[in-house]
C-alpha cells in the first residue's frame, strides 16, 4: 500500500527524519530512554510535524536533542520503510547527512527521551547500535561500512504488537 492514502484505509503513517552527523570520522549517536525503561542508541532524529520539510524537522530535532545547530544537509542519503500490519501503521524515514554544523552538546530534550550522546568510532557505533531496532541498526551499519548507494531504500515488515516480541524481516 503506498504511503499516500494510508489513513483512509485505517492506517497511521509516521514520517520521521534521521541525521548522520560526523566529526573526524566519528558518528554522533544519542541514548534514547524508551517507555519500557530500556536505553536505545540511535542517530538523532524524530517525527516530522505537519507543515515541516524533512530537513526543517531534522534541524529542529537535532537542536532539541543535542543542542547542535545544523546549517545545511545533503540530499537524502537513504530511506527506510517499516510496515507494522498488526498496528495498522507504516513508518517512513528519510536520512540526511549534516554538511555544516556547530555548537556544543547539551542534553535537554523537551520530550525527555534523549539522555546523552557521543561521537563514536565505527566499532563503538556498531556495539551501541545493537540496542536499536533492526530497521535502524542495519541501514546505519551499512552506511558506516560504506555499503549504501545513493538513494538506497531499506524495507521491513514488523509483525506483532509488543516491541520486544516483534518479528522483523527485511523485504
Amino acid at each position: 500500500m503506498p504511503m499516500a492514502g494510508l489513513e483512509e484505509h485505517g492506517w497511521r503513517e509516521w514520517r520521521v527524519a534521521g541525521a548522520l552527523i560526523e566529526q573526524g570520522g566519528l558518528l554522533l549517536l544519542v541514548a534514547n530512554r524508551r517507555r519500557g525503561g530500556e536505553l536505545e542508541w540511535t542517530p538523532p532524529g524524530g517525527v516530522i510535524d505537519p507543515g515541516e520539510t524533512s530537513t526543517e524537522a531534522l534541524a529542529r530535532e537535532v537542536r532539541e536533542e543535542t543542542g547542535l545547530i545544523v546549517e545545511s544537509w545533503t540530499s537524502s542519503v537513504y530511506e527506510v520503510s517499516v510496515e507494522f500490519p498488526d498496528r495498522c501503521t507504516r513508518l517512513g524515514v528519510e536520512v540526511f547527512m549534516a554538511q555544516s554544523w556547530h555548537g556544543s552538546m547539551l542534553f535537554e530534550d523537551p520530550d525527555g527521551i534523549v539522555e546523552e550522546g557521543r561521537f563514536a568510532d565505527p566499532d563503538e557505533s556498531s556495539a551501541l547500535l545493537v540496542s536499536a531496532p533492526v530497521w535502524v541498526r542495519e541501514p546505519v551499519g551499512a552506511w558506516i561500512g560504506g555499503a549504501v548507494e545513493p538513494g538506497a531504500r531499506f524495507e521491513y515488515l514488523a509483525t506483532g504488537t509488543r516491541p520486544g516480541e516483534m518479528t522483523v524481516e527485511r523485504r
